[in-house]
């Protein structure tokens, strides 16, 4: 497995290779709930400085909470509340610098201080998100943006 503690590449050349990793992992598996599983913890050995990572679901019109690695975590979110729920809505993503500062934050755990959610969309519809959470403030850039928004193409393209 590929440990970003053991690879000194440039970030881009991380990203490169836990997308390549993804894809050796998801190839030929079909099942969503595996696939989602492997994704989380693959993520969550991969990036450094955060502390949750995981996805939130489309169900009845409300996300609700999927594989994911860290602390237990809010079960249910509202369309257009808190950061996963915005993401959803807008259908794109969101980068929140500071939590405390994003109207309507909802705090599952009170040590994330800045989180990234990337919808997560199939053939032109929802199917849910991506959130990850870090502890501090500013965790998350435009590379990682543009690089997670690629793990999630590569991840629905298994779903």
């Amino acid at each position: 497995m590929f440990n970003v503690e053991t690879y000194r590449g440039t970030r881009e050349e991380n990203y490169k290779l836990v997308k390549k990793q993804l894809t050796a992992l998801l190839e030929g598996e079909r099942n969503a709930i595996a696939n989602l599983s492997n994704a989380s913890a693959l993520l969550n050995q991969f990036l450094d400085r955060i502390n949750w990572v995981g996805f939130y679901l489309m169900e009845n019109d409300e996300l609700v909470l999927g594989p994911f690695q860290g602390l237990p975590a809010c079960v249910r979110i509202p369309i257009g509340k808190g950061v996963c729920g915005t993401s959803a809505k807008l259908m794109e993503t969101v980068r929140v610098e500071d939590v405390h500062l994003f109207p309507g934050h909802i705090a599952c755990d009170a040590a994330s201080q800045s989180e990234i959610v990337i919808p997560l969309i199939k053939d032109g519809q929802l199917i849910g998100v991506l959130d990850i959470d870090s502890p501090e403030k500013n965790r998350f850039d435009e590379l990682d943006q543009k690089e997670l928004e690629d793990f999630a193409r590569i991840l629905v393209s298994f779903l």
